[in-house]
């Protein structure tokens, strides 16, 4: 389902039972309003004439003021996304106060150390706000969200924000035309490029575009004239050479694959039969191994890759885990077929067969770095079943790493210090003790007393807020790999602007998560 379908269904949830009838906000447009007073006629002077008036003249002169226009209740370009405040908590003024070179440097460094962060990075790319100041008609702010976005391997969410504040951009084309390729959605970019040449000049992009709307001609022609102008690059033009003519790529050797093709390459390396592993390449190419036409194998890979990332939902995932049962055994296959028990034995409620098929599938989400998915699949249900001893901690780890992290927290009963700790965290309570878990100690100060940082209360003080909470996520970032202090201050500015939920949420992850791992 695409993404501006659920906040649809989001927005239509939260709408008011009734609505108010309107109120005149003028009150001589009421019916009961009192009667206008009649204008005073002008003073006379003993001979009738109008007595001078007092004040002098306010004016020499008459200009008209320039006046722009914009339709009421309608976001400018700048300001375009697919969550509203009302969605994400976030102001309309989220980025106003701050520089627009700043804020895009920040969000393309900010770095998601749990899934919780990435979840925070994701809301305040969609989130509709003013854009900042410098920022032009706002479309090169709008280009540097999405661009995050692709990278991330959001690519849908990007391809709709795009869409959303108008592609046929000079600043937007680009990655319009570049989502586009990447989740294989080429006739409306093509279409308006073969209408509007001017909004690329990449001649790669307009030969491709013509060659796939029919126009061999205009394609091969236009090739012909980029190599006799030599302004494509060797392998642009080794691979439209083979894509534009298929009897001659038969008898040419295969093309080296390059180490970071752009999404046309990719495209064209596939069009010509030599199809290029997305697991070398950045992770916004893995979104195009989804549709399984390069197997299932390559689908399953490319979906836990992205569900890492928090780029692809649980639900898909596993969709994609049980599309059919594994015909091999080790590694990947061993994963699938732990998953595929477990969601049996939580289908049947059977406890012993679920605390059986828990103790195997754990490790392997685990070793995976895949338990936050696992988590929102199966926390809540897991904390319903009447388990014990092991099977019953897990539960409580999962219910922890899930959004019912409350309810886990309230369900602790054992005296296991490291417990007790997490379910303080959860209930955004000081924990009395540090237990051994892995930044235990920053995250108690984190839920004590602590408060934002001199530098970032200064930032929230002018009224920089998306600016101050990028700058939060770059803290947590460096605590996460030992900064104590910056972990501290990352956790405090969370709750101090009221992402309580972030703070707890991320906290836990990185207790939890860590420990799976060793301890880092």
């Amino acid at each position: 389902m695409r993404i501006e379908a659920h906040l649809t269904a989001l927005l239509l949830a939260a709408a008011p039972a009734a609505a108010q009838g309107p109120l005149s906000a003028i009150d001589w447009l009421s019916e009961d309003a009192p009667p206008v007073a009649a204008p005073r006629e002008p003073r006379a002077g003993p001979e009738g004439e109008p007595l001078p008036r007092d004040e002098p003249p306010v004016a020499d002169a008459v200009s008209t003021p320039d006046v722009s226009e914009a339709t009421l209740g309608e976001p400018t370009l700048g300001a375009v996304g697919l969550l509203p405040s009302a969605t994400t908590g976030l102001p309309p003024s989220l980025w106003e106060a701050s520089e627009a070179e700043r804020l895009t440097r920040r969000i393309a460094e900010a770095e998601a150390p749990v899934p919780a962060i990435a979840a925070l990075i994701n809301t305040l790319l969609l989130a509709e706000a003013r854009p900042p100041s410098g920022a032009g008609d706002g479309a090169a702010f709008v280009a540097a969200r999405a661009e995050r976005l692709i990278a991330n391997g959001s690519v849908d969410p990007a391809l709709a924000l795009l869409e959303r504040a108008g592609p046929e951009h000079p600043d937007l084309f680009p990655l319009w035309f570049e989502a586009s390729l990447l989740e294989g959605r080429l006739t409306e970019p093509c279409e308006a490029l073969n209408a509007d040449p001017k909004l690329t000049d990449d001649l790669v992009s307009d030969i491709f575009c013509a060659a796939r709307q029919g126009d061999w001609p205009r394609a091969y022609l236009t090739f012909q004239t980029a190599g006799a102008l030599d302004t494509l690059g060797p392998r642009d033009r080794d691979l439209l050479e083979r894509f534009l003519d298929p009897e001659l790529a038969g008898g040419l050797p295969s093309l080296p694959p390059p180490s970071t093709p752009s999404a046309l390459q990719f495209q064209l390396f596939e069009a010509i039969g030599e199809p290029l592993p997305t697991g070398p390449l950045p992770r916004a190419f893995a979104a195009t191994d989804l549709s399984g036409d390069q197997g299932w194998k390559a689908q399953i890979m490319a979906a836990e890759r992205l569900a890492r990332a928090g780029a692809l939902s649980e639900n898909r995932l596993l969709g994609i885990y049980t599309l059919r049962r594994p015909a091999a055994s080790g590694g990947v296959w061993d994963r699938v077929e732990a998953l595929q028990r477990f969601d049996i034995a939580m289908t049947a409620r059977n406890p012993t067969s679920v605390a059986n098929a828990l103790s195997r599938v754990w490790p392997e989400m685990a070793e995976a770095d895949l338990l936050i998915p696992f988590a929102a699949l199966y926390g809540d249900r897991l904390l319903s079943l009447p388990l014990t001893g092991a099977a019953r901690q897990l539960a409580l780890q999962a219910g922890l790493l899930s959004e019912s992290y409350e309810r886990a927290a309230a369900e602790v009963d054992t005296e296991r210090p490291e417990m007790r700790f997490l379910a303080a965290v959860a209930r955004g309570a000081a924990p009395e003790g540090v237990p051994d878990l892995p930044h235990a100690a920053a995250i108690a100060a984190g839920f004590g007393q602590a408060a934002p940082p001199a530098g970032l209360q200064a930032l929230l003080d002018a009224g920089r807020l998306g600016e101050a909470i990028l700058r939060a996520i770059e803290l947590f970032d460096t605590g996460a790999q030992g900064n104590d202090a910056q972990l501290i201050d990352a956790i405090a500015t969370f709750r101090a602007v009221g992402l309580e939920d972030t703070a707890r949420r991320a906290a836990l992850q990185l207790a939890l998560l860590s420990e799976e791992h060793g301890g880092r």
